[in-house]
């Protein structure tokens, strides 16, 4: 398993819990920024980087974690890529349910409103499998649908 990080300016911090989150579980993964706090950074090249990291390594178990003040424009800048199945989770059952049902290969975190449950979100979407129920096998397929 591998993780690929991406953070704005209001994710920054919460970028970081992440990321001793993620060395305390032995869980390898790759930090794309933001290195370090810059009010005027867009959360657009964050979410590109981390979707890019994702379709380049397709054979890996490999998951996005991106963090901004609301979460909504980390994930509406992911999910422009085809492949990526980027979900916000506000709750661990959120996250649980989005990698079971949607297959989900990206967790986007609202940095405003999930500082003090991001550890449950974070273990309950990479806890989870995919369901093999064909019902969930073809909605996925049809996400990827152009």
């Amino acid at each position: 398993m591998h993780v690929y990080l991406g953070a704005d300016h209001r994710g920054y911090q919460l970028k970081n819990d992440v990321i001793n989150w993620l060395v305390s579980q032995q869980i390898p993964y790759t930090d794309f920024g933001a290195t370090e706090y810059d009010a005027e950074d867009d959360f657009n090249d964050y979410a590109k980087k981390v979707a890019d990291a994702i379709l380049r390594n397709p054979g890996e178990e490999s998951f996005g974690v991106l963090l901004c003040g609301s979460g909504q424009g980390m994930c509406m800048q992911a999910n422009r890529y085809k492949g990526i199945r980027a979900a916000l989770c506000n709750t661990s059952s959120d996250a649980f349910e989005t990698r079971g049902h949607n297959n989900a290969n990206v967790l986007c975190i609202s940095a405003d409103n999930a500082r003090d449950h991001f550890s449950e979100i974070l273990d309950s979407f990479l806890d989870a499998k995919p369901l093999p129920d064909e019902k969930y096998q073809r909605r996925c397929r049809k996400l990827d649908e152009e």
